[in-house]
């Protein structure tokens, strides 16, 4: 076959990821820079989750040489690497419509192609999820191999180690792939250590092993010591050149580390490992953003970005916005109560950015912690903290506070500990989709014993809230939105809250809404229009608490209309609208009224810009203003 480079582009003849074991070095080498160069141009555009897919391309070049998806099971994590597994499994033509509203999703979706055999959003799944479909294959005796491609700092996490130590006790036949992008373990080691590992793939060498173990161990008296002094001295040469030793331990089969963007040499690695049998990781060193400058210069900015400008790598602006973001305003005043109160410890895992916190790991390191991606030891680590009677301020986002719920629970609110949870992202956060939607903390917080819960209506309250919360001797949780706040101006010093008390922003006798969060000004807004076109006059209620809910102030309003509107951006099931619903039942007050609510769908919401998703399910405020008008009558 020719080797020369192919003149035609390879990517439109990928029909299926077959097709990519058919092609030549010099065409692979081809189709690797027409992946990266349609992964910018759609990236650019739609923005989304740019150096860790650029990342990849090779490895996962080299994985569809030798495992087929057809018949083999390949499941991603974190999922956002998967963004060139997407172009070479039929999605090529639709790659344009990434992380658009009706397009493809940012992330693996088990709905969206029959290649995507797990779907994957939030981070360490993987393992544990390839080890459900090797026992599912042994126990109806199928062949066919199962990988997991886990990088991107999840190996961090206990649930990714859960799944090695079951997956090595159980010695079930699996391939673990470890993209070490330098957020995950080791750098390179060098030659010798890729020498060694290579070597050792070699499936009669892996035999060897066994048969002279078992030969060792038949020598009289001393055989058993003899076979443990060889298992130690290779573990023990192995450790002193690679990270394998850890891996050993949980009874995998370590070959590593090897160079991810060598897709000739990852092939014949992974030709080997697919005779071996038992659990297997193959450690492969990338560099994330590869092939990118901008994305390699600063593969934090770009590991998750907005629209740029290809070229450059300049983030695109679109109008002139000098509002500060929700997790600014948390991070700018976070960082002043901290200047003033050495007991406040600031905890995150593993996103100081993107919750806000660069700034105050960089002025008060001491009193920084990034646990990594380690949900639940974030919040237990947090209430050990408080014991000791600091101020701990824990901030991850809605939808990864899911995974701390029993912590929550047990080790904060049932102790009693004044730490503060913080959740960015509360909501609907847009292109990530239903993998990333804080649709459900309200439901899942509001009913735990001692917990305090605040919602902001803007960004000014959430600077008081905070306040609030650090000034209370028991815990307490913010939630507030992904994106900019609606211009309130901020106070310099910023007063508390008294607890379990909301604000009347506008009165009206003939329909009363009562709003949390960041629904409140756009209620306000479509009660304002109402009034202007119709002459009804809508009463408008902020009830910054969840829990306490503000219910004395609740029920003196209800008993002044007929008519009530609950508005919420969470699940209805559960939610803030619940919460009202029961208040009122609980005292008999929902005879001769009609109560509506507004908020999430009992339904996963898709990806998609957040406006278009809030008017699409009646939340802006022209969805409330309608609302409003149908239960006028009007």
């Amino acid at each position: 076959m020719d080797e020369t480079t192919p003149r035609e582009p390879i990517l439109p003849r990928i029909a299926r990821p077959r097709d990519v074991q058919e092609l030549n070095s010099a065409e692979l080498t081809a189709l690797a820079a027409e992946m990266r160069a349609r992964i910018i141009e759609t990236v650019a555009a739609n923005g989304g989750h740019l150096a860790p897919s650029l990342g990849v391309v090779e490895l996962t070049l080299a994985l569809l040489r030798v495992f087929d998806p057809d018949q083999d099971r390949i499941v991603w994590d974190v999922g956002h690497q998967a963004y060139g597994y997407k172009l070479l499994t039929g999605r090529a033509d639709r790659f344009g419509s990434l992380r658009t509203l009706g397009g493809l999703s940012g992330f693996p979706k088990m709905s969206e192609s029959p290649y995507d055999h797990f779907g994957v959003g939030h981070s360490s799944t993987s393992i544990s999820a390839a080890l459900g479909m090797a026992v599912a294959r042994d126990l109806r005796r199928e062949d066919r191999k199962v990988v997991a491609v886990i990088g991107d700092g999840s190996m961090t996490a206990g649930l990714a180690f859960e799944g090695l130590n079951q997956a090595g006790g159980m010695g079930s036949d699996m391939v673990v792939v470890l993209n070490d992008n330098e957020m995950s373990i080791s750098r390179n080691v060098g030659a010798l250590s890729q020498f060694i590992s290579k070597s050792i793939t070699k499936r009669w060498v892996v035999r060897f092993k066994k048969d002279v173990e078992a030969l060792l161990k038949q020598v009289p008296r001393i055989g058993g010591d003899l076979a443990d002094y060889a298992r130690k001295s290779e573990e023990a040469f192995k450790h002193f050149f690679t990270p394998g030793i850890l891996f050993e331990a949980f009874r995998f089969n370590y070959l590593g580390p090897f160079d991810g963007h060598n897709v000739d040499g990852l092939t014949d690695v992974f030709r080997h490992v697919h005779e071996m049998e038992g659990p297997v990781l193959v450690h492969v060193l990338t560099t994330k953003g590869r092939g990118y400058q901008p994305a390699e210069s600063n593969p934090t900015y770009f590991h998750g970005v907005g629209c740029f400008e290809p070229e450059t790598g300049a983030a695109l602006k679109f109008g002139p916005c000098s509002l500060p973001s929700y997790t600014e305003v948390f991070g700018r005043t976070l960082l002043r109560l901290a200047e003033a109160d050495e007991r406040v410890v600031a905890i995150t895992a593993a996103m100081p950015e993107g919750t806000g916190l660069a700034a105050f790991a960089e002025q008060m390191p001491d009193r920084f912690v990034d646990v990594g991606i380690c949900e639940q030891h974030a919040v237990t680590f947090a209430a050990g903290l408080a014991t000791q009677g600091f101020r701990p301020v824990v901030a991850i986002y809605s939808t990864f506070m899911q995974r701390s719920y029993d912590q929550i629970v047990h080790d904060v609110c049932l102790q009693n500990l004044p730490v503060t949870l913080c959740l960015d992202r509360g909501g609907l956060v847009g292109e990530d989709g239903p993998t990333h939607h804080g649709a459900f903390d309200l439901s899942f917080l509001r009913h735990i014993p001692n917990l305090t819960f605040m919602v902001p209506a803007d960004e000014a309250e959430l600077a008081r809230m905070l306040v609030t919360a650090l000034g209370h001797d028991g815990p307490v949780a913010l939630r507030y939105p992904r994106g900019v706040g609606v211009g309130a101006p901020l106070d310099a010093e910023p007063a508390p809250l008294p607890l379990g008390r909301g604000e009347l922003l506008c009165e009206g006798a003939d329909a009363l809404v009562l709003a949390i969060g960041g629904r409140v000004h756009p209620a306000l807004e479509a009660a304002r229009e109402i009034a202007a076109e119709t002459g009804h006059r809508v009463g408008v209620f902020n009830a910054r608490f969840v829990r306490p809910l503000p219910v004395e102030q609740i029920v003196a309003l209800v008993a002044g209309t007929t008519r009530v509107l609950t508005v919420e951006e969470n699940a209805l099931a559960g939610g803030f609208g619940s919460a009202v619903l029961e208040a009122l039942a609980d005292r008999d007050l929902l005879a001769g009224r009609t109560v509506r609510r507004l908020g999430l769908p009992d339904a996963f919401v898709e990806h998609g810009k957040q406006k278009q998703l809030r008017a699409r399910l009646g939340l802006d405020s022209e969805g409330i203003k309608a609302a409003l008008l149908e239960l006028l009558g009007a």
